[in-house]
């Protein structure tokens, strides 16, 4: 039997699901506690690989101290005469990409912490440099 593949909204709003956990500094056993979840079901919602439903959303988002709409910001509407948008997946985000991994929350809290904009400025010419020599 062939494994079916995730949704792409699935995993969208699996990596919101992410990024807000992160970004509150919470860990996935804690958010399935406050679920009344295992970890486990915690990490397979966050691939995307098990659909959240509607109340469970719901709890998710106020655990997370977001609301629901946040889950969606960025997918493509479905246009007429398609199925929820499955041929329409989300928009990709560098930026929510970025932000679901535990560096880029890393990178964004430090480099937020440093009150010199001159000095954040210099970083991001560092990186824009580093990145145009590594593409060369």
């Amino acid at each position: 039997m062939s494994k079916k593949a995730s949704n792409p909204i699935d995993q969208y709003v699996g990596s919101r699901i992410r990024m807000q956990r992160l970004l509150l500094g919470m860990s996935q056993e804690k958010l399935a506690d406050a679920l009344k979840l295992t970890f486990q079901q915690v990490q397979k919602y966050e691939k995307g690989t098990n659909r959240v439903g509607a109340s469970r959303l719901h709890h998710i988002a106020t655990v997370l101290q977001v609301t629901p709409s946040f889950f969606f910001e960025g997918v493509v509407p479905a246009t007429p005469g398609e199925k929820g948008g499955s041929k329409n997946p989300p928009v990709p985000n560098v930026v929510s990409g970025f932000l679901s991994t535990a560096e880029g929350l890393d990178l964004v809290k430090a480099f937020m912490q440093i009150k010199s904009r001159k000095l954040r400025r210099s970083i991001v010419d560092l990186v824009e440099s580093i990145r145009s020599s590594a593409t060369n």
